[in-house]
């Protein structure tokens, strides 16, 4: 690999390019799903290949092959320089890249059992037998479970004499649970509150789908007989099940450096976190801390280094409710106008990206893609039954639901998977036809409590889109149980 790597490497250095990399990825997937008593699919895929970027007077060009060959990774980086070179009439400002250190690494997901080493008859037996389990409860009608694996193997070399290999794991166990009142002809839906890990096989085995089977089943039916929400203002406490989309939402997206400055729209717009808001803008309340973080264990975003060969860290983008940075990658950091702002704002002078760089394939070209973001457990002990028994009146919601947030990730509304009225401090039953508006300042200012560690908990999403062409991006939010008052809620099951 590394005679291939250098051969990139040399043809692009002596054809003119000031900068060059190299990846070459194998990518794995396997999924599996199920329905009742009965497999739908089990579907494997690989994918094979290399990209090349070259940086010519200032200029990216980029493009890939699934021919592994010397004869035809030279010809790819040749037409790389091409491209570059066509590129430099559109190009408005010359491309820099911060420094970085060269290294000679290998890194690889803390996985415990590799789950492409399972065999597809166990996997549907497990499957299988949460459907049953769950279908044993009276009521329930169907039940849908499954199980997506993903193994990215990628090589990156450049010209800045870094060699970096790293395997990369992540797994997502699922079941669905539809309940059907058949008189009142409603049905309703539970899934079961796992979320992707960037882990291995172990994480299905931690999951006990079969042992939580029934209590989903037992929610969905619950569901068919809740009581609709009276709309108005709440006080809120929202679950890391659930919370976790509206950080991804409202905190991962809007500080996009890329997006704060108008370069990138696609995948619902730009952000209202302009340069002019940074070191200035109270984001949240005194308590509200969200960290950056590519190195905790089990993170969807975690990994030894970027696409950029930059070794990934962590850093703060709220410390104490103030808004303090962005995502960087590194041509980013050198941006005249994110660095002047830093300086308007005190803030210290950053020289080296935060390893936000990534491609989702060997055939796409890498660019800023969202870390790891997590929200800080509070600093005083507080665990979910105390913080409820603190909340007089209010809901308690948790799990995944619809979301909606404008261009700018400012105005948004979500749902989640169950919601539960809390009555002077006690859980009193299940509500139902539950959505909450607002902004993501105020909501963030109402936010008065947050659990502490003990209650943290990491959640996820495999498809975080973004770009054009669009890509993916696997990323994971932790948090605490955290409340917020004075939250306008909806009835989303009466007419408007």
């Amino acid at each position: 690999m590394k005679e291939l790597t250098g051969i990139a490497l040399e043809v692009a250095t002596s054809g003119g390019a000031s900068y060059a990399d190299i990846r070459i990825s194998r990518h794995k997937n396997q999924s599996i799903s199920t329905r009742e008593d009965r497999v739908q699919n089990v579907v494997n895929s690989e994918s094979y290949g290399f990209g090349v970027r070259v940086l010519v007077d200032g200029t990216w060009g980029f493009a890939a092959s699934h021919q592994v060959t010397s004869d035809n990774i030279a010809a790819v980086t040749r037409r790389a320089l091409e491209i570059a070179q066509a590129n430099r009439v559109a190009q408005t400002r010359p491309v820099q890249l911060a420094p970085v250190k060269a290294v000679q690494e290998t890194w690889s997901s803390p996985i415990e059992q590799d789950p492409f080493a399972v065999s597809v008859q166990d996997k549907v037996e497990l499957l299988l037998a949460a459907n049953a389990e769950a279908l044993t409860v009276t009521g329930v009608r169907f039940c849908n479970s499954s199980m997506l694996f993903l193994n990215e193997y990628k090589i990156f070399a450049s010209n800045d004499g870094s060699y970096i290999e790293q395997d990369l794991y992540r797994s997502w166990p699922q079941l669905t649970v539809t309940a059907v009142d058949r008189a009142a002809g409603t049905f309703e839906s539970r899934s079961l509150e796992v979320y992707p890990r960037g882990v291995g096989y172990e994480f299905v085995t931690q999951s006990d789908l079969v042992g939580r089977a029934r209590e989903t089943a037992e929610d969905a039916v619950m569901k068919l007989s809740a009581k609709s929400v009276e709309p108005g203002k709440k006080t809120l406490i929202l679950a890391p099940s659930h919370l976790w989309l509206t950080i991804h939402e409202s905190v991962g997206h809007p500080t996009e450096l890329d997006r704060a400055l108008g370069y990138e729209a696609n995948y619902a717009g730009t952000s209202f976190l302009t340069l002019d808001k940074l070191g200035k803008l109270k984001f949240g309340s005194d308590i509200v801390n969200f960290k950056a973080d590519k190195t905790i264990n089990g993170g969807l975003a975690t990994c030894g280094y970027d696409d950029d060969g930059v070794q990934t860290g962590d850093w703060y983008l709220v410390k104490d409710g103030l808004f303090v940075d962005y995502q960087t990658i590194r041509e980013q950091v050198l941006w005249p106008e994110y660095r002047d702002a830093r300086k308007d704002a005190g803030l210290p002078e950053v020289n080296e990206s935060y390893g936000c760089c990534y491609g989702d394939s060997w055939s796409s070209i890498p660019f800023q893609r969202m870390p790891n973001i997590h929200l800080d457990p509070g600093p005083e002990p507080l665990s979910l039954d105390e913080l409820i028994a603190d909340t007089k009146e209010g809901i308690y919601i948790t799990g995944r639901g619809s979301y909606s947030i404008d261009q700018q990730r400012y105005n948004f509304q979500f749902g989640g998977q169950t919601y539960w009225e809390i009555k002077n401090g006690k859980l009193n039953g299940m509500l139902k036809d539950v959505a909450y508006q607002a902004n993501t300042q105020d909501f963030w200012n109402a936010c008065d409590a947050i659990g502490d560690e003990s209650s943290w908990e990491m959640a996820g999403t495999y498809y975080d889109g973004k770009g054009q062409p669009g890509q993916v991006n696997a990323v994971s939010h932790g948090c605490s149980p955290a409340r917020f008052r004075e939250i306008n809620v909806l009835n989303t099951g009466r007419p408007v």
